[in-house]
């Protein structure tokens, strides 16, 4: 008799709600609303590509909005963020499943600048941990950013992650040198 392997698929339970947000799928519609603020250089300048084109954008979000699945290396959930009982979406954050061995994933969050200021970044990353920690199952949860992006560091540090690593000008971007923080935080910390 052959055992059949364990199905660990974890299924995303979306939208994720907060006081002010709704964390939800993006659709093709969003298109329009995630170009705004992809489209500008200075939410690019610290991603390490260009500015997205109207094209490309719809594209990223065909190729990483459509799946739920939480199994394999590299599964992606792109949440639209959105403010409660308003229409658009503001920003984005992202959950990278960077080892299912392991049990790590990656964070992220793109806003417009629009709305900076407001706390929806923080609010809206300290949701996608609540569901990375608790639904994911994940034991470690890192952000990699731009040693630059003081507004992201900051984000990182009011939800509790540590600063694990300083990279020294470790990508090239364009004729600039970048380097990069790594900042982290493991479930049991998330918890306590």
């Amino acid at each position: 008799m052959t055992a059949v392997p364990e199905d660990t698929t974890k299924r995303v339970a979306a939208p994720v709600t907060t006081d002010r947000l709704v964390l939800r799928l993006f659709t093709p519609a969003d298109a329009e609303d995630r170009y705004a603020y992809q489209c500008l250089p200075e939410v690019a300048r610290y991603l390490y590509r260009p500015p997205l084109t109207r094209e490309g954008c719809a594209e990223s979000l065909a190729v990483r909005a459509g799946g739920t699945d939480w199994r394999a290396d590299g599964d992606t959930l792109l949440l639209a963020v959105c403010r409660a009982g308003e229409p658009g979406v503001v920003g984005e954050v992202v959950l990278t499943l960077a080892s299912a061995h392991a049990r790590q994933a990656e964070i992220g969050w793109v806003f417009h600048p629009r709305y900076a200021g407001r706390g929806y970044a923080t609010e809206a990353a300290g949701a996608l941990l609540s569901l990375a920690f608790g639904q994911l199952d994940a034991h470690r949860v890192f952000a990699r950013l731009d040693a630059l992006n003081t507004a992201s560091a900051r984000v990182c540090e009011r939800l509790g992650m540590r600063r694990e690593a300083h990279l020294a000008e470790n990508d090239l971007d364009g004729d600039r040198w970048g380097s990069e923080y790594v900042y982290a935080l493991l479930a049991r910390e998330w918890r306590g």
